[in-house]
């Protein structure tokens, strides 16, 4: 998609700019980038990879806290090399979801995601949408946290899910605090479009993960209740959007698996879809 580093992604906007822009934005995108994960280190790249669409999932990398649900393990690799947090279900979670948005709906997605590390220079302004995993251990430098910052002001969308628990809540919060000092993460109103731009999503749900079969609790770190906290801009625009004691990541991960139950899969996807909606028409 296009650069957007002075121009707000409205929905007119979109439909104004698109056109003129799109060929010049794959100049500067960095090419497709893989790195090993922590449960995946040989999944299939799909044979289309590599072509160019309107709309690229982003991936965030991040350092992690080490008082984070993984941060010791974290400790022992090198974040920009893959195995660490910010890998938690990539990228099977990340394919799985960009096919459900090719066939539910006409937006032009790339097959795959792309990594990308807030110190890549201005490489983070190509990608108007990335999605953080495991967030409740970022652990973002100063730097990382004002280019955070600019990039979401100047019209970027975060999405972060599989927090769980006060504890790794506080360590989220927390970070973003460093990105944004006077914006406080709040609760997202139902009313809110976010929930409604094309699925109603009036009755959510906490949705556990798949660990959940196997354990039989479908909550981690006392996180019982779901919850969806945001941070606005002054327009009222949601730039973040963090799904709290749910695990979203999953839902999209094990939607072709038969033991998980079809019901967290099919919200996880529509949530992912009304944040990628909402975030190029507003």
């Amino acid at each position: 998609m296009a650069r957007f580093r002075n121009f707000a992604w409205t929905a007119t906007g979109i439909f104004l700019m698109l056109g003129l822009m799109l060929g010049g934005a794959y100049a500067f995108q960095r090419p497709f980038r893989e790195y090993p994960g922590m449960e995946y280190t040989d999944f299939a790249i799909p044979p289309d990879y590599n072509e160019k669409t309107e709309f690229v999932m982003g991936r965030l990398m991040y350092p992690a806290s080490p008082e984070g649900m993984f941060g010791r393990l974290d400790m022992y690799y090198d974040w920009r090399k893959g195995n660490t947090s910010w890998t938690n279900d990539y990228p099977r979670a990340d394919r799985h979801f960009v096919q459900a948005v090719r066939r539910l709906t006409r937006i032009h997605v790339r097959s795959v995601e792309q990594p990308v590390n807030l110190d890549d220079g201005d490489d983070v302004f190509e990608w108007p949408w990335i999605y953080g995993v495991q967030a409740s251990p970022m652990d973002l430098t100063d730097s990382q946290a004002k280019k955070l910052r600019e990039y979401l002001l100047r019209g970027g969308f975060l999405m972060c899910a599989d927090t769980w628990g006060d504890h790794d809540w506080a360590i989220f919060a927390a970070t973003m605090a460093r990105v944004f000092p006077d914006r406080p993460l709040v609760e997202i109103p139902n009313r809110d479009s976010v929930f409604h731009v094309l699925y109603d999503l009036s009755d959510r749900y906490g949705i556990p993960g798949e660990w959940s079969l196997h354990s039989g609790v479908p909550y981690l770190n006392g996180g019982r209740v779901g919850h969806w906290r945001g941070i606005y801009d002054d327009h009222n625009r949601l730039m973040v959007v963090a799904d709290f004691n749910s695990d979203t990541s999953d839902s999209w991960e094990w939607a072709d698996e038969p033991r998980y139950p079809e019901k967290y899969s099919a919200q996880g996807i529509r949530i992912g879809i009304n944040y990628i909606i909402y975030s190029m028409t507003h």
